[in-house]
């Protein structure tokens, strides 16, 4: 299998061409990527360090690093283009056509998309944070009339993650409820998620697969047994069609592709 650097590079947090990478790199199979990640490259001096990593990876494997970049400034930009990486330029690429066909010019500002004071992006999105941890693993259930949605699931089904990547990227207010084995037992919800009923959202996963994730925290537990997980799915997929509530199996998709199915499910809206 052939192995290639990617280097991410912004003269902000670096969001957007992550973003755009982690779209387009899983679609090469064959190949693996040591990712290097290189946010608020937003003068000519960090460029030229930015330059000499990409050129001592070409060196070092032989190959093309690839360049994502979302640098504003065109001097950074053409720096950044003078390594002897495959340079794949968002801005450079799409905001000249844009300007065309807009019949304006844009006002190359760094941080445009990211955070904007005026619009109180930034508290949004620390808000959103604090409330995913602050409500993580059914801690605190008398908030949840504050949410916008909760995730139910097993232990280690990805229900944590998924809080965190919703309130990062999109600004949700999102808790999540661990059903135990008394849970699954009552074969009924909780009583806590009983007024929140239209707020649920269930993720699932494969009983092996969740197995060998517990087995990394408890190994060789009752928890971790097959056996125990095999159970516990089985009981929690009923209770989800019992009581109606939308459901994803998280076994082999990412947090992205399980935040947009939430995202579609429940309506939701960003907010940053």
């Amino acid at each position: 299998m052939i192995t290639r650097y990617a280097f991410y590079i912004s003269d902000s947090t670096g969001i957007t061409s992550e973003t755009l990478g982690n779209a387009l790199l899983p679609l090469f199979k064959e190949t693996t990527f040591r990712k290097v990640h290189l946010p608020y490259t937003d003068s000519m001096e960090k460029a030229e360090v930015a330059v000499e990593q990409i050129n001592q990876a070409h060196e070092a494997s032989g190959l093309k690093p690839l360049i994502f970049d979302t640098i504003m400034n065109p001097d950074i930009r053409d720096k950044i283009a003078s390594s002897n990486g495959f340079l794949m330029d968002i801005i450079g690429t799409f905001l000249p056509a844009l300007e065309k066909e807009l019949g304006a010019v844009s006002s190359y500002k760094v941080g445009q998309s990211h955070d904007n004071p005026a619009e109180d992006r930034a508290l949004r999105r620390m808000n959103a944070v604090n409330y995913a941890l602050d409500n993580d693993d059914g801690a605190k259930t008398k908030y949840y009339k504050d949410a916008d949605v909760i995730l139910v699931g097993v232990s280690r089904s990805a229900k944590t993650p998924t809080c965190l990547y919703i309130a990062m990227q999109f600004g949700i207010f999102a808790a999540n409820y661990p059903l135990t084995e008394e849970d699954l037992n009552k074969g009924t919800l909780p009583k806590s998620l009983l007024p929140y009923k239209n707020k649920l959202f269930a993720l699932t996963i494969a009983p092996k697969r969740l197995s060998c994730i517990r087995q990394e925290r408890r190994a060789d537990s009752r928890y971790a047994s097959l056996k125990q997980c095999e159970w516990e799915t089985k009981e929690a997929e009923f209770l989800y069609r019992k009581w109606g509530i939308p459901m994803i199996n998280t076994t082999s998709i990412s947090v992205e592709e399980i935040t947009t199915h939430i995202i579609v499910s429940k309506n939701l809206q960003r907010r940053v």
